[in-house]
């Protein structure tokens, strides 16, 4: 049987940076793009949510756009375009929040069918669940729509996290082939992040009953139904692969060693280069640290990924760096890193100046580069005092402690991993729980010598392809009783690095290179298209399945492109021309302080009293409707000239009075804010006092800015019918006719607010209306760069379902504090006008944390000593409140956030 026409991977991490999986997928993402070009799809969860620029998918709304249509109209919400790595494979981003309404019935569903035990599962469960079921739904959406059922199509999911999806194929759509492919189980990690034993156990152990025990029912059910309903099943390694049969009762088809892509590695030219600065940046960083400089002939070592503090072999490390530093066998200078992300709230602010030259500050006996949260708690911190790892001079070894990712953006280092990696002498990767352990394979590729247990499936590899002793990669025998030992081993093989001659050196790193050409993809992706084949021979299996003899073309990348014939129309505005006499009219009609200023009220009045009562005295709509013979008419009339020029030099002289000392500068956030009749932005006495509030503060020259919404339909309306039957009607406002003007930058582009929602972007469009002194910025959505549901957000005030609100009150607290940060605007005080500019809370904490390095307390402080809140209805029934569906859709992001 030859391939599949058709190839879909998921994976929680496509476009999604985590772990290993990431690196598993992008680097032999080339291998499969070459052979299926477009025909390789790849989805991964939509769950960017910062404004900046997604940086790994770049999307492509050309591409697949007609079953992008189709797939929203069927409730599947995808963004479509290429993932940025080698090959720019086709890649779907899906939302998956759409389906929280849905989850107590999709997983009865998954109940009823498959006996999937979701009870106890939390979200940690539930979104990654949610996201398989989803991308199911979409992989069958797709077919559907190009009439692919009868093809030859693979669907891979990764992990637990996508095994809904599998489950979806398999009852809706068994003709296609799926492989499972788990990186680890999930009661085999857990066993050793609870501190129990695990491999000397291992053939005791029921998984049921130990997930149970560790309260992990709900994945491993899903892990264990995904496993035994695929066509295929895949692992990483032969220990995974023990764990498979012990735990799912059932043997995997085939155990896939996970490749790799050296893209990545620079050339030779560059390698010095690199090389030099990696370390340069290294020794300048610890030497601060430390109150003194590090030699530049210092030994370098690092072990890195995720805080598993036990799996990962951190504990060892550390205790091995504890006794060389004790027994001072080598008088070198060793400056040990750790790289593993932590809990941490930004760069060090004296490290930081110091780096940037603004003070020559010495840390003595510091280790972190980073801020970390809860420092006292920190098990990696609290073994390196337990060790006497001081940083003090009289120390040979030196700890160094990189809390961030390093992702080139980390404050510190400023460069990603790799160019970090590439500076090191040695790299110590002493894992317990490891299913297969990339970094060990990174360090080789970079001709970084490195040393891993008999424990990680990589190490496994090594030893049994491997016969003869090496020196570029060492592999410890390591088992559930050996720690002692281990520990022992990597202090011996610390201390060979230190007496390495420069050509024996060499030596090791070209043959650590070496090693790593073994494993690239294009040798091992013979193992992928092996399980493909089974997939398929599996499915072709089941009844009434059946595929077409002759293999699909690649779907033409073209999108039908329908001619419209329609006559269009488009809209002229024309502009009242004013007579040069009168332009002082035109001034005052645009600030809103002629409505509380009587004289200025009666002028426009004056005017044609009829047309200004039809007009709902409005006086720009006014300026516009009255007849230029009229408006000539009055330039020669001195009567009414010269009270023009009165309260024109009134206004003047009121605007240009300098605002009042020593006054602290207010924005006040409201939902509405009643400022005349002409202008629908209220719709009762909340908004009659905002908008009292803005002309008192205007007529006492405080420093004051509003912040609300402009909404087109204003508040509804009650009618009541011939029938006699209450409705509510809103009618649009005519925003050309209204005192509102766009907020423009100097090269009269219109300035906007950003606020990401799941699946797409949301712009919010900012205008002004002066209030006397004050302006008053209202956000406006019903534009052409947003989609047509985001477009409603600001149709009416205080309209739509509990979603729709909760969308008013995310851009009126979150748009709010971004539309002022655009226009160049900050606040001593934030006043919010009811609750529902609560979320300026929300997103202040956040610049505090993310811009400032504050702690979450910090900022809390900072928040709440320059907030103020006015409730005018305290009680719990005139509040809104939101399920916890509705916030997980659209701020679960701002608890990471926020830390």
């Amino acid at each position: 049987m030859t391939g599949p026409d058709y190839l879909f991977e998921v994976s929680w991490e496509v476009c999604n940076k985590i772990g290993g999986i990431h690196t598993v997928i992008s680097t032999k993402a080339l291998q499969l793009v070459r052979e299926l070009n477009d025909r390789y799809i790849t989805i991964g969860p939509d769950v960017w949510r910062e404004n900046a620029e997604h940086p790994e998918f770049d999307e492509d709304r050309t591409l697949y756009s007609d079953w992008r249509e189709q797939a929203l109209r069927e409730g599947i919400r995808v963004r479509i375009g290429r993932w940025k790595i080698a090959g720019s494979p086709v890649a779907v981003v899906l939302d998956f929040t759409p389906f929280f309404n849905q989850k107590n019935d999709i997983f009865k569903s998954l109940w009823e069918t498959y006996k999937l035990d979701s009870i106890n599962g939390q979200w940690d469960y539930v979104e990654p669940a949610l996201f398989g079921y989803a991308s199911g739904k979409a992989i069958e959406s797709f077919l559907g729509f190009h009439g692919l059922q009868e093809h030859r199509v693979v669907a891979q999911f990764h992990e637990w996290q996508t095994g809904a999806g599998l489950l979806y194929m398999e009852q809706f759509q068994p003709q296609v082939g799926t492989v499972f492919t788990t990186h680890a189980t999930c009661v085999g990690r857990s066993i050793p992040g609870n501190n129990q034993l695990l491999y000397s156990q291992l053939d005791k152990v029921n998984g049921d009953q130990k997930a149970r025990e560790l309260n992990i029912v709900s994945k491993h059910s899903l892990e264990k139904l995904a496993a035994n309903h695929a066509d295929a099943f895949t692992t990483v390694s032969e220990l995974t692969a023990r764990e498979c049969l012990q735990f799912h009762e059932r043997k995997v088809d085939l155990v896939i060693p996970n490749g790799f892509e050296d893209s990545f590695v620079p050339s030779e030219k560059e390698y010095g280069d690199k090389r030099k600065t990696a370390r340069a940046k290294m020794l300048r960083v610890a030497s601060l640290l430390c109150g003194e400089k590090i030699p530049e002939n210092a030994l370098l070592v690092a072990t890195s990924g995720r805080y598993e503090f036990r799996n990962k072999g951190i504990d060892l490390f550390i205790d091995a760096l504890g006794a060389l530093n004790k027994t001072r066998d080598c008088d070198k200078t060793m400056v040990a890193f750790l790289l593993i992300p932590a809990n941490h709230y930004g760069p060090r602010k004296k490290l930081l100046e110091a780096l940037e030259g603004q003070n020559d500050t010495a840390f003595s006996g510091k280790h972190l580069t980073h801020n970390l949260h809860y420092m006292e708690h920190d098990m990696i911190l609290n073994r390196i005092s337990r060790n006497g790892l001081n940083n003090g001079s009289e120390d040979r070894v030196k700890v160094i402690f990189v809390p961030s990712y390093l992702n080139g953006n980390d404050g510190i280092f400023n460069l990603n991993y790799y160019d970090l990696l590439i500076g090191l002498d040695l790299t110590i990767f002493p894992s317990y729980y490891e299913p297969w352990g990339y970094t060990p394979l990174e360090s080789l590729a970079f001709s970084i010598p490195t040393v891993t247990t008999s424990l990680t499936g990589f190490g496994h590899w090594v030893n049994h392809q491997f016969k003869q002793e090496l020196k570029g990669i060492r592999v410890i025998s390591r088992d559930d009783f050996n720690d002692a030992e281990v520990t022992t081993e990597i202090g011996k093989m610390i201390l060979e690095n230190c007496y390495l001659e420069p050509q024996e050196k060499q030596k090791i790193k070209e043959e650590a290179h070496e090693i790593s050409r073994t494993v690239l993809w294009e040798k091992l992706i013979t193992y992928q298209w092996q399980a493909y084949q089974i997939a398929l021979e599996n499915a072709s299996g089941k009844e009434g399945v059946v595929y077409e003899k002759e293999r699909i073309e690649k779907l033409p990348e073209t999108e039908q492109v329908l001619v419209d014939i329609q006559p269009r129309w488009r809209r002229v505005l024309v502009q009242q021309h004013i007579p040069d006499q009168l332009k002082a009219l035109e001034e005052l009609s645009r600030n809103l302080w002629w409505s509380w200023n009587q004289d200025a009220e009666d002028l426009f009045e004056s005017m044609n009293p009829d047309l200004w009562k039809e007009v709902n005295e409005n006086p720009v709509e006014l300026l516009e409707r009255l007849p230029y013979d009229t408006l000539k008419k009055y330039e020669s009339d001195g009567d009414f000239t010269a009270r023009l020029e009165k309260v024109h030099r009134e206004y003047r002289t009121y605007m240009e009075a300098p605002p009042r000392d020593g006054m602290p500068s207010i924005a006040y956030f409201s939902m509405e804010f009643g400022l005349h009749n002409s202008l629908s932005t209220y719709s009762g006495g909340l908004g009659l006092l905002a908008g009292d509030y803005l002309k008192e503060a205007s007529d006492y020259n405080i420093r004051m800015v509003g912040v609300s919404l402009l909404y087109r339909y204003g508040y509804f309306r009650q009618m009541i019918t011939a029938g006699g039957e209450q409705v509510a009607q809103s009618d649009p406002q005519d925003l050309s006719r209204l005192p509102v003007t766009p907020v423009r930058d100097e090269e009269g582009n219109w300035k906007n607010a950003k606020i990401v929602f799941p699946g797409r972007t949301v712009h919010a469009r900012i205008w002004k209306v002066q209030v006397g002194r004050i302006p008053l910025y209202l956000l406006d959505t019903d534009y052409e760069a947003n989609q047509e549901p985001d477009r409603t957000i600001t149709h009416n005030l205080y309209g739509g379902d509990n979603e729709n609100r909760l969308k008013q009150e995310i851009l009126l607290g979150i748009g709010g504090v971004r539309a002022m940060r655009a226009i160049g605007l900050d606040a001593d005080l934030y006043h919010c006008n009811e609750g529902h500019a609560s979320f300026t809370g929300l997103e202040r904490l956040r610049e505090y944390i993310q811009n400032e390095n504050m702690t979450y307390p910090e900022a809390m402080e900072m928040v709440r000593a320059s907030s103020l809140f006015t409730t005018h209805t305290p009680v719990p029934a005139g509040h809104d409140s939101f399920e916890e569906d509705l916030l997980r859709t659209y701020v679960p992001h701002y608890p990471e956030r926020l830390n």
